[in-house]
């Protein structure tokens, strides 16, 4: 079984991959948060060069996301990823941003199937590293799913991770997963899964109806618990006390990355890993008001010391 982390912007960069694979051990697999490739002759911006750099992605296996329509460039990023020692190039087919999509870049690109089947064509017979896809199943209906799923089974992608929503959804609903089923069934190529596993109730229901699966991909649930991929293993569940030495290693590596900025990063974590506490709002409210680094540094360590766990 593959536990891979999914690519969530502005929170699942280089800083959080380091310090969750220091505080509770490697996944088997982290995507990248999507990377916008640079022209054709040019190298990555300056935006993307950290999350991007071999020296920040040490010791783990790290899979770059892009986020692109242009083939020439998906291409001419794809080399430059091989020359930093990286072994496969991701698309983003997935994100359900309006002005991502309004561009006709992530879930957008599901408008056209015989257009991404030829920008896939294009894209595999020319990268130098295999080529995988996180999708959705369209844009307003899942019945657009069979004609996408048609033409990704014509091309010869690495794999397929399955998020069995529309664009319309969000991340708000229930997660279609008949129609990962259906693409386990048809699927000339490895399948993955990713689609709120967020207790390891979940990931056994899942398994429990669809035994063939190979891959998951877990998001919101772990930035929730961090121990999840653990648990799921069969380890112990998360401690208040490596709770904490994850929230520590994690903003001070965003403070070296982004200095006062970091207190809204870690706001960000927040809204998720509050779901760990018996009284979210609680620890919401304590967080919510700091601005400066000592006020957020101060309310995140009351929160350790007078809060506690969810059972």
């Amino acid at each position: 079984m593959i536990l891979s982390l999914a690519p969530m912007e502005g929170i699942t960069g280089h800083v959080f991959r380091r310090a969750h694979a220091e505080c509770f051990g490697a996944l088997d697999r982290y995507y990248t948060p999507f990377v916008c490739p640079p022209r054709v002759g040019s190298d990555f911006g300056k935006r993307y060069r950290a999350e991007l750099d071999p020296a920040n992605n040490r010791g783990l296996n790290v899979v770059p996301q892009l986020l692109t329509k242009d083939a020439d460039e998906f291409v001419w990023a794809a080399g430059l990823l091989e020359q930093m020692g990286y072994d496969e190039v991701n698309l983003n087919l997935g994100c359900p941003a309006g002005t991502v999509v309004s561009k006709g870049k992530g879930s957008g690109f599901l408008r056209d199937p015989e257009a991404l089947e030829a920008f896939l064509q294009d894209v595999c017979a020319r990268s130098p590293l295999p080529v995988s896809v996180k999708t959705r199943l369209g844009i307003e209906r899942d019945e657009e799913y069979e004609r996408i799923l048609e033409a990704y089974c014509r091309c010869p992608l690495a794999e397929l991770i399955v998020h069995p929503r529309v664009q319309k959804d969000g991340y708000k609903g229930r997660p279609r997963q008949e129609a990962y089923g259906w693409t386990l069934e048809r699927a000339p190529f490895p399948v993955a899964y990713n689609g709120d596993v967020n207790t390891v109730g979940d990931f056994e229901a899942l398994l429990g109806a669809y035994p063939q699966t190979r891959h998951v991909m877990v998001g919101r649930g772990l930035l929730s618990n961090p121990a999840l991929a653990r648990m799921i293993t069969g380890g112990p569940v998360l401690s208040m006390a490596e709770l904490r030495r994850f929230h520590d290693a994690l903003f001070d590596g965003y403070r070296a990355e982004m200095g006062g900025n970091a207190v809204m990063r870690m706001k960000e974590w927040w809204s998720y890993a509050k779901g760990s506490f018996e009284d979210p709002m609680a620890v919401a409210r304590a967080v919510r008001k700091a601005r400066r680094v000592e006020e957020y540094d101060a309310a995140a360590q009351k929160v350790f010391r007078t809060e506690r766990l969810a059972g």
